[in-house]
């Protein structure tokens, strides 16, 4: 998108760097303090009404506010999980745009706090507590947010495999369409609370997905287009590289020399901290060694 390109070119120096790694962090504060003072998370939630009294602090410790109630083994390993999901997003989009999209859902929550706020006229607080468990909980966490970082992944890399439960191989792109019916389900079943939050939170993955990428690609017309060009292409002698029964490939990944000819479902990016094109495959686009100047 161009606007985004120039924001890009006029503010870029100011994205922060490896920004999951601060969000994992507050994460831990969050569950630090739902281990030894609870207590303290009443007064950093995002409460509308109290904000409006002159607690200002809140509109940002909420995001200390931890995604689930307490911590365990599989919050720990869910965790370095968005951890790594984060950062490809980061790789592959470049930090300015990936602070962008986690801010922009951060401050659509915000929004969607205030909203709810006077549409429920004026609710004391959106606290709720469980009398099984004896926790207090608030749908305004990070937790959706957190969701619109994995279903950003697997638009971005729909074929990645992932090892469920570490043993079962899975493409991306299923457990995204899994937890997009998840979040219908939840969505239609859900309160008005319920589905604020879930539209307030994914509105940048909808924002960013639908207004930034060219949709005239996927049109049955273009389609046919691109089809027939592949049709009718032959090697030239010009080409910089061609397979090995002589039809032009246009992606060759620099650590293993596979192409698109080796698997329709294989992905190209080139690596942006690389010095010079340097091309890889999805396997090897987060695995490789950086090539910098100087280097062969």
């Amino acid at each position: 998108m161009k606007f985004m390109s120039k924001l890009e070119r006029k503010y870029g120096r100011y994205a922060i760097r490896n920004l999951s790694s601060y969000i994992i962090a507050m994460y831990v504060v969050g569950y630090l303090f739902t281990l030894f003072a609870p207590g303290i998370l009443m007064q950093l939630s995002l409460e509308p009404a109290y904000i409006l009294k002159g607690q200002v602090w809140r509109l940002v410790s909420w995001l200390l506010v931890p995604p689930s109630a307490s911590p365990d083994i599989f919050t720990v390993i869910m965790l370095f999980f968005y951890y790594s999901v984060g950062k490809a997003l980061e790789n592959n989009w470049g930090a300015f745009r990936y602070n962008v999209y986690i801010f922009s859902g951060m401050i659509f929550t915000v929004i969607g706090a205030f909203v709810l706020h006077f549409a429920l006229g004026q609710p004391a607080h959106f606290w709720t507590y469980n009398l099984i468990s004896g926790i207090f909980s608030t749908p305004f966490s990070t937790y959706y947010i957190n969701m619109s970082i994995f279903l950003a992944f697997a638009a971005s890399f729909p074929n990645a495999e992932v090892l469920l439960y570490f043993f079962i191989p899975v493409k991306i792109k299923w457990l995204g369409v899994i937890y997009g019916v998840m979040l219908a389900v939840e969505f239609v079943s859900g309160s008005l609370v319920t589905k604020v939050v879930i539209v307030a939170s994914l509105l940048n993955f909808i924002l960013f997905f639908f207004s930034t990428r060219n949709m005239q690609r996927y049109s049955p017309k273009e389609q046919k287009r691109r089809n027939d060009f592949k049709k009718m292409s032959r090697p030239t002698g010009g080409e910089r590289r061609s397979g090995a029964n002589g039809q032009i490939t246009r992606h060759k990944c620099a650590v293993c020399g596979r192409t698109e000819l080796d698997g329709d479902n294989l992905e190209f990016r080139f690596c942006s901290k690389c010095a010079g094109n340097y091309e890889y495959c999805q396997d090897h686009l987060f695995t490789h060694e950086h090539v910098y100047a100087g280097e062969k």
